[in-house]
């Protein structure tokens, strides 16, 4: 762990940027921000139209003088100034106020693991320019690990997959630390643009926004399980002539289509079980694989990883709020670490 759950009690709020969504968690008040991590800007005046939600539907629908806008890609930070305006107007005046009132707001945030010390940096300035004297940077496989309820204080092996939107780690834990971990840069985008590039070259048809998860669109529902419908029809605009058009697609060619990004994900698994103490092996035969983050959702991912380890996986309660209820749960002091005591000699 990054810092000690003595500094995360003194925190006062907790931040997840996500590239899919952001999440705030503030002591006493609990989850009060989960909006998509987007915002509206008017490029004539640099104003602000819209941030969250709104500004998510308004992907693909805007002239153009309005664009929209995502200023963390990959959980980090790439555009601090757009970042700290999109937090201040998801916080609303309120809340803000509220935190100002706060001698020494201390904030903590989720990094995604083995991040470079520039993506540190810009978290760390995103959260300064809100107001906050001190920010406590917490791995997000650990905060993420927390939040799912695994025993991540004990001398046993807990594994963990963060599934986001544009990067998935793995990792192994125990006795509060990673053991082995990975980052791997395929992510629900990269199966989305699988999708959509799948539509494109054998169907010759595009989908109407790729704001809309193309994925529940192209799969209804069947995901990778082979329980699926045969054949999906999908509406799109044909890519020649521009005009709506309709066609039946295999739904076992699509799942060929999305198993081609999930080959990394796999190889990446493999590597962190070759990697691990035989011990702790044993420990993962036993407890399994815990899936969180909001592309676990996705139908047939959970059979497909238990085919190719052989071990028990699991998808958490709620997998995509597990980071952010994970620093929550540190600064509430619901977790206790385990202590050691020096023998004496």
């Amino acid at each position: 762990m990054t810092v000690s759950l003595e500094q995360l009690r003194r925190c006062h709020v907790a931040v997840d940027l996500g590239a899919a969504r952001t999440r705030v968690y503030v002591k006493g008040l609990g989850l009060v921000v989960d909006e998509p991590s987007a915002a509206a800007m008017n490029t004539r005046t640099g104003s602000l139209i819209a941030v969250g939600t709104l500004a998510e539907q308004m992907t693909g629908r805007t002239p153009d003088y309005i664009r929209v806008v995502h200023p963390v890609t990959g959980g980090t930070v790439i555009d601090i100034e757009m970042a700290q305006r999109m937090l201040r107007q998801l916080l609303g005046d309120k809340l803000r106020r509220q935190l100002r009132r706060k001698p020494r707001l201390r904030a903590a945030a989720c990094t995604p693991h083995d991040s470079d010390p520039l993506a540190q940096r810009a978290t760390v300035e995103t959260l300064v320019g809100l107001g906050a004297r001190r920010v406590e940077l917490v791995d997000t496989l650990i905060s993420a690990a927390v939040g799912c309820g695994l025993p991540v204080e004990q001398p046993t092996a807990s594994m963990i997959m963060v599934c986001g939107a544009a990067t998935t780690q793995i990792a192994v834990l125990s006795l509060g630390s990673i053991v082995t971990a990975a980052r791997i840069p395929v992510g629900g985008d990269a199966i989305d643009h699988a999708v959509i590039q799948h539509l494109r070259q054998h169907h010759e048809l595009m989908l109407p926004s790729q704001s809309v998860r193309p994925l529940q669109l192209a799969l209804n529902g069947g995901g990778l399980s082979a329980h699926a419908p045969a054949t999906t029809e999908i509406h799109g605009r044909d890519v020649a002539t521009g005009l709506a058009r309709s066609v039946q697609v295999d739904t076992a060619a699509m799942r060929q289509a999305i198993h081609a990004p999930l080959t990394a994900v796999l190889d990446a698994l493999g590597k962190i079980l070759r990697d691990c103490p035989p011990d702790l092996v044993a420990d993962i035969a036993d407890c399994g694989i815990m899936m969180v983050g909001g592309s676990a959702l996705l139908p047939g991912l959970e059979q497909m990883l238990r085919n190719a380890t052989g071990v028990p996986v699991h998808i958490a309660e709620r997998p995509d709020v597990c980071s952010v209820l994970g620093l929550g749960a540190m600064l509430d002091g619901k977790i206790e670490p385990l202590v050691l005591d020096p023998l004496a000699c």
